[in-house]
């Protein structure tokens, strides 16, 4: 089985047990507070029921005006601010959730819209994470320089170490702000940083969507977008050094597969006509009309000498013959056969050390 084949089913072996770990502990950790949660709701359900004398299906009607009402005091979410920012969560698939559209045409403009945006946005962000990482490969060269370093090149290793560096200190800038801005806690701004920037986007928690920010505080919806270009633009650098570095893997293994199968079949003899010996027999290298040929190893010799044991094996080269020789009897000698036959058995004639070799 190929490499590529093997790491395959590696790969898809190691997600799904990643897969049901993580459904292990997010159900050790969540499954409890989820059913107080779901408890205490309840009774606040009951008691607000009871003490109003609110029937089932009004209750249901205040559910759903709360829950309408929630994106709204953010301010008007489809002018032109709130408009650009919905265009950013739809490019880069972060979907938050916070506005969605209402009409069909603009259901369907959202589908076309994404269909041309988020490609366009993938090679976007894949291309300023490559100048960025360009941009932190000078710089490394330039400080290993000053510090007299005897390699200056800078390596993997060394624009991971930035990039992760930069990821970090953007997560953490940006849940300051974010802190100070919308009441979160630090934890809770790092975690929708984290969210944001990941593309993940569950919409639990979105900035911009408290006291009409959209139309009351234009700085900070401005740090806000330019955080979330910013941020994914670094996140595209990390990208570009570790899971594309990945994702090459199998096509650099195909080449290198290749390669070692044109090595192999560059060493290999191929005769291709008829064979003529030192002893004036004849070896058939072309059978039939089809043109089907047999192939020699190296270590085959086509001598009929005894003599290959006292020569050290080296690699023969390649020959091919285009075609077979019409006529073969300029290479035979020309003496009589009986005059031949004599000759060999009172002695043998000497040999040259040519005549161990095959002449075609």
């Amino acid at each position: 089985m190929k490499k590529q084949n093997v790491r395959t089913v590696l790969l898809i072996v190691c997600t799904l047990t990643y897969l049901l770990i993580g459904a292990a502990i997010f159900d050790v950790l969540e499954s409890e507070t989820e059913k107080r949660h779901k408890e205490v709701l309840d009774g606040i359900e009951n008691m607000v029921t009871r003490k109003y004398n609110i029937s089932e299906d009004d209750f249901k009607i205040m559910e759903t005006v709360v829950l309408k009402m929630e994106p709204h005091k953010a301010g008007q979410q489809w002018k032109f601010s709130g408009s650009f920012y919905y265009a950013i969560t739809v490019l880069t698939t972060i979907g938050y959730g916070h506005s969605t559209p209402s009409t069909v045409n603009g259901k369907l403009f959202t589908m076309f819209y994404a269909i041309v945006g988020i490609p366009l946005g993938l090679v976007m962000f894949q291309s300023i994470g490559e100048r960025l990482n360009k941009f932190s490969s000078v710089i490394i060269q330039n400080v290993k320089k000053r510090l007299n370093s005897k390699v200056t090149q800078a390596s993997e290793i060394n624009l991971i170490c930035v990039v992760t560096t930069l990821s970090c200190l953007t997560i953490a800038g940006g849940a300051t702000v974010f802190s100070r801005y919308e009441g979160w806690s630090y934890f809770d701004s790092i975690y929708y940083c984290f969210i944001t920037l990941t593309t993940i986007g569950f919409g639990d928690m979105v900035a911009l969507q408290t006291d009409g920010a959209l139309d009351n505080m234009p700085e900070y919806v401005t740090f806000t977008l330019i955080f979330i270009l910013f941020g994914l633009a670094i996140v595209a650098a990390s990208l570009n050094l570790l899971v594309l570095r990945f994702v090459t893997m199998n096509t650099e293994d195909e080449r290198r597969d290749e390669a070692e199968a044109l090595q192999a079949a560059q060493g290999a003899v191929r005769l291709e006509g008829d064979v003529i010996t030192a002893n004036g027999s004849i070896l058939s290298g072309q059978v039939g009309n089809h043109g089907d040929t047999i192939s020699l190893d190296d270590e085959t010799s086509v001598c009929s000498c005894r003599c290959s044991g006292f020569q050290k094996k080296r690699r023969r080269p390649r020959y091919t013959v285009r075609r077979s020789p019409g006529k073969i009897s300029h290479l035979l000698p020309m003496e009589p056969l009986s005059t031949w036959n004599m000759r060999s058995e009172i002695h043998p004639p000497p040999l040259t050390p040519y005549q161990h070799r095959a002449s075609i």
